[in-house]
Order: C-alpha cells, then sequence, then structure tokens
C-alpha cells in the first residue's frame, strides 16, 4: 500500500508491517532496540488511511507511557494523519476530564488513548477503556506484553475481558518468555484466544508442562516439573508473530537511546521537596542538610535515588519505585545487561536485589569498593562465564574495560561529568561489538535526573560544534 513515512523505517521494521499491518491480531515479538514503537505507530496510521479504524488505545508499563505521549507518537506518527492524543491520569481534574472528552468527540480525527496497564486493576480505568473502545474502531496495543502473563491478575483479566471490543489487537515485548513458555498463553488470548485453540490455560499448561506436587506448609501445590512440545509451540505462534533481535539488523544505528520514567514516592517527594526549598530535610528522626548549591544537588539526586547521607554520616533509604522500575527492565531485555549507577549506595542496593531475583553468580560488581583481586574475576565471569548482569559505577569501571557481551546498557543514576559518560558508554560499544548497543536511561520526572541530562546534553551539543561534527542523537 502507499503510505508516506513520517521517520525512514529500517528494513525489519519494514517486514514487521509487511507481516502483519492489515492482519486483525498480530505479535511484534521485538527486542527492545528494534523500534516496534515506531512500527506500531506506522500500523495503525495504515490502517487509519485506510478506514478500518479512528481509535488507538496504547496499554504500556508507567515507565513508558509518558514517552510514547510526548516523543513516540509526536515524532513517528505520520503527517498527514490529523490526531489527538490524551494520556490517562487516575486523578482526573477539570483541566483534565476536558482533554478526555476530546477523545469521545465524532469527527474524522485519529483519537489516541494512552494508560498504564496498572490502571486496569481498578474499575475506574476499566470503565473508561470501555467507553473508549464502544466509542471508536479500535486498534487496541499491550506494550511489553509480559505485563498480562499472569492470568489469575485482576488487570489481566479486565484486559482480556476487553480486548473483543476491539477491531484489531497487538502484543509488543522483546521478551515473550520470561519465566518460562506458559507466559506466552495470555497474551496470545489477548490477540485471539482461537489462535492457540485451547479451552483454557490448565490445558494449555498441560500440553507444554509435566506437572509435580509438592507438599508446603501443610498444603499440597502443582508445580513445573519440566517443559515439553516446544517445537510445537514455537512453529504455532509463527503465523501470527515476527520475531527479530539486534543481532538481526544490520541497519541499525549503533547506539540506540531511550528512556524509563519513574514516579517519586510520596516519601520521596515529601522529603525532596524540602530538600529543594529549604536545603535541608528529616526522615527516621534524621536531618540532612547543605551549605551549597552543589552539595544541594547532589543531596537532591541521592534522594531520586531512595537514599541520603545524614548530617551524622549514617546513610537513610527511602521508599521508592527506581528499583523496581530497574527490574521490570531487566525481565524485557535479551542477554547479558550492565546496570552504571552513580553513588555506590546504588551499586550495592542494585547487586543485592539482581542476586535474589536471580541467583548467586548471575550478577558481578566493580565500583570503589569491589577488591583488587575481585575485579579481574567480574570482568571474566560477566564475558566468557554466567554472570548476566555487570553493577558498577562509571568513576571506577567506565575506564578502559571491554564488556562487549553487553547489548543493553542502563543507567540507573547519571552524574555531571561528560567524559565518565561517554567513557561508560564505550564499555560495551568498541571493537568486538557484534551488534547495536541500547542505552536506557531511569529518569524520576520534573526531578534533578532532568537537570543532569539536560547539563550532559548540552555539553556534548558544545562539544560537537567546537570540532565540527554534526549534532548527535544522544540521550
Amino acid at each position: 500500500m502507499k503510505y508516506k513515512f513520517k521517520t525512514k523505517p529500517y528494513r525489519h521494521q519494514l517486514t514487521a508491517l509487511e507481516k502483519s499491518w492489515n492482519r486483525e491480531n498480530f505479535a511484534y515479538f521485538m527486542e527492545m532496540g528494534t523500534g516496534k514503537t515506531k512500527v506500531l505507530i506506522d500500523n495503525a496510521a495504515m490502517l487509519y488511511d485506510k478506514g478500518k479504524i479512528d481509535g488507538l488505545l496504547v496499554v504500556a508499563p508507567k515507565g513508558v507511557v509518558g514517552t510514547w505521549f510526548g516523543k513516540e507518537i509526536p515524532t513517528h506518527m505520520a503527517n498527514h494523519v490529523e490526531y489527538v492524543s490524551t494520556l490517562w491520569q487516575p486523578n482526573i481534574t477539570k483541566k483534565q476530564q476536558e482533554k478526555l472528552n476530546v477523545l469521545f468527540e465524532t469527527d474524522h480525527k485519529l483519537h489516541v488513548l494512552i494508560m498504564n496497564v496498572e490502571a486496569f486493576s481498578t474499575e475506574k480505568g476499566k470503565t473508561f477503556a470501555t467507553k473508549f473502545l464502544l466509542s471508536h474502531k479500535t486498534l487496541m496495543a499491550i506494550d511489553e506484553s509480559t505485563t498480562i502473563k499472569n492470568p489469575k491478575a485482576k488487570r489481566t483479566k479486565n484486559i482480556l475481558s476487553l480486548s473483543r471490543r476491539a477491531s484489531y489487537r497487538r502484543v509488543m515485548t522483546g521478551s515473550p518468555v520470561t519465566k518460562n513458555p506458559l507466559d506466552l498463553y495470555t497474551q496470545c488470548e489477548f490477540l485471539d484466544p482461537a489462535l492457540l485453540d485451547f479451552p483454557s490455560y490448565y490445558a494449555f499448561r498441560n500440553r507444554y508442562a509435566e506437572m509435580r506436587t509438592m507438599h508446603v506448609g501443610g498444603r499440597s501445590i502443582q508445580v513445573v516439573h519440566q517443559f515439553r512440545n516446544l517445537d510445537e509451540l514455537s512453529d504455532s505462534i509463527k503465523p501470527f508473530s515476527y520475531r527479530v533481535l539486534k543481532e538481526d539488523c544490520l541497519d541499525l544505528p549503533p547506539k540506540i537511546f531511550m528512556e524509563r520514567e519513574i514516579e517519586l514516592s510520596k516519601e520521596q517527594q515529601k522529603v525532596y521537596e524540602q530538600m529543594r526549598k529549604e536545603a535541608t530535610a528529616f526522615l527516621n528522626g534524621k536531618r540532612v542538610s547543605t551549605m551549597t548549591v552543589l552539595t544541594q544537588l547532589m543531596r537532591l539526586q541521592q534522594i531520586t535515588c531512595g537514599h541520603f547521607t545524614a548530617d551524622d554520616g549514617t546513610i537513610q533509604d527511602i521508599k521508592n519505585n527506581r528499583i523496581d522500575e530497574l527490574m521490570d527492565v531487566l525481565d524485557e531485555v535479551e542477554g547479558k545487561a550492565i546496570i552504571w549507577g552513580h553513588f555506590q549506595r546504588d551499586v550495592e542496593t542494585i547487586f543485592k536485589v539482581i542476586e535474589k531475583e536471580y541467583g548467586p553468580g548471575s550478577v558481578v560488581h566493580y565500583y570503589g569498593k569491589t577488591l583488587p583481586e575481585q575485579r579481574d574475576y567480574a570482568i571474566d565471569a560477566f564475558q566468557k562465564g554466567k554472570a548476566r548482569f555487570f553493577v558498577g559505577t562509571p568513576a571506577t569501571g567506565g575506564y578502559g574495560l571491554t564488556l562487549t557481551a553487553a547489548n543493553t546498557v542502563i543507567y540507573f543514576s547519571n552524574g555531571y561529568d561528560l567524559e565518565k559518560r561517554m567513557q561508560s558508554e564505550d564499555r560495551a560499544h568498541r571493537i568486538g561489538s557484534k551488534s547495536a548497543v541500547t542505552y536506557i536511561n531511569l529518569i524520576a520526572q520534573d526531578t534533578v535526573d532532568q537537570k543532569i541530562v539536560k547539563s550532559l546534553r548540552k555539553k556534548i551539543n558544545i562539544a560537537s560544534e567546537v570540532m565540527g561534527e554534526e549534532l548527535r542523537k544522544w540521550i
């Protein structure tokens, strides 16, 4: 079909569109960094051009809904498509209600609603999505669709019940199987229960998993002993899905930059505002104060990361969403990953949580407290061994190391030092790199996190201008 792209697609993106654009149900099993978001937006625009839809409902994790609304759709939606888009918010103000009401106007525009997946655990979110689906011929897409892998979860049940009201359905994820092959069931059921042709999750489980009984605390429970018929399962999903990894995409740029947004917890917001306004704050009876602007900025950044150093030298942890967002990202990525943290406390927290989730030996650390004899082991275990995650500070691990086993680099927190940032980026991207590398920044909105990235961006622009280089697309 004739279609004018706003941004030029890569070859694998064209392939994805050719396979899917007019299909009622399709799964984009495309690795993070290969541009599945653009594919979905172009798919929606193509269907709109043909008069097949006038609504697009995107369901995504909290960390990316803002990116969908503020960056991805404005960047990739074709210029000839007239559209209105709104980001769902649970606490609806009068102004927000006016924006939401625009979604139900009868006109020729493409109406775009972006909702976080957590909203579907609430009656309010489910009711609003139902109203939207009843008002339009809609393409409904689940971004990072493993968020609905649990068939018993309320949000999964609600999303599945709504899916039949959509004219077209898409699921999108780079890691469709995060824990085991049974993760596929609800993702495929969302598309169409007939695709796998099983009457229930348990029938699906009985076909592809061998169960055994365990006795725990006086109760008998069924657990997976081993999987079976996986070749059959793989063949059964091929007709309605497209799988691509970064290593398969020869025309991708060498570096791909992404953001994940984080909301401060109530505890963080309180302490952050105290520090921002008064240069002092209190938590658990501990006082933290500053005498200079630079120290204040450092304390503010510590707070966004979930801790701060009190005046008596003790480190106080603050309830936060940052580590949860990191673990969600790790759940989505393929292969090995590097996680950089600006503070030693970040590295220590990340290491403990990853080891607990993925088991001993799955993660190594490289920062100021890593002993000299442990450092070579950390590099070898990550590059050649079973360690999947490398956690460190750019100040210690950002120089000279070869960490090309990773194709994903996550900045749990950034610093103002451009050299450390650039050096740490290049640990994964140098001679020996076999594919593009995805860089993900975790950023708490409306905080010092954004100021740091803005500062780094300004510095790289100045450096490019001085060297006579073109401005680069960078964080």
